[in-house]
């Protein structure tokens, strides 16, 4: 019988898969001129904390909730004004960071169309 994956997290590459991802992400948000205005300079805590909540929103281990609580996502992103523009450039370089970390499919799409869900609930400004 062939071994079953329980996760997203699993059947993509577990943690490599995950820094694959992460890192090609940032490297476009860096450069992002939608995005550089309200993400600092130096992405290197908030790379740490993307790979930590992707490796438990795939399904993985609970490394973001142990290290830093509950994610509540839309509370920590309220302080930043985040616009629909803001949220297409973030998911355009999702989008682009799945194909360059070879994330296959069907997982590319199912994590897209959550990320998607995500990101539509974090924006907090209009245009």
């Amino acid at each position: 019988m062939k071994n079953q994956t329980n996760s997203i997290f699993e059947a993509i590459g577990g943690i490599p898969a995950v820094e694959r991802l992460v890192e090609a992400f940032y490297v476009r948000v860096g450069k992002h001129p939608d995005l550089i205005p309200i993400f600092p300079e130096d992405l290197t805590e908030t790379i740490h904390k993307q790979k930590l909540f992707l490796t438990q929103f795939f399904g993985g281990p609970p490394l973001y909730a142990e290290e830093r609580g509950h994610p509540m996502l839309r509370r920590r992103h309220l302080p930043f004004k985040i616009t629909p523009a803001h949220k297409d450039a973030w998911l355009n370089c999702m989008a682009h960071a799945l194909i360059e970390a070879e994330i296959e499919e069907p997982y590319r799409s199912a994590i897209f169309e959550k990320l998607t869900l995500t990101a539509n609930h974090m924006m907090n400004t209009p245009e």
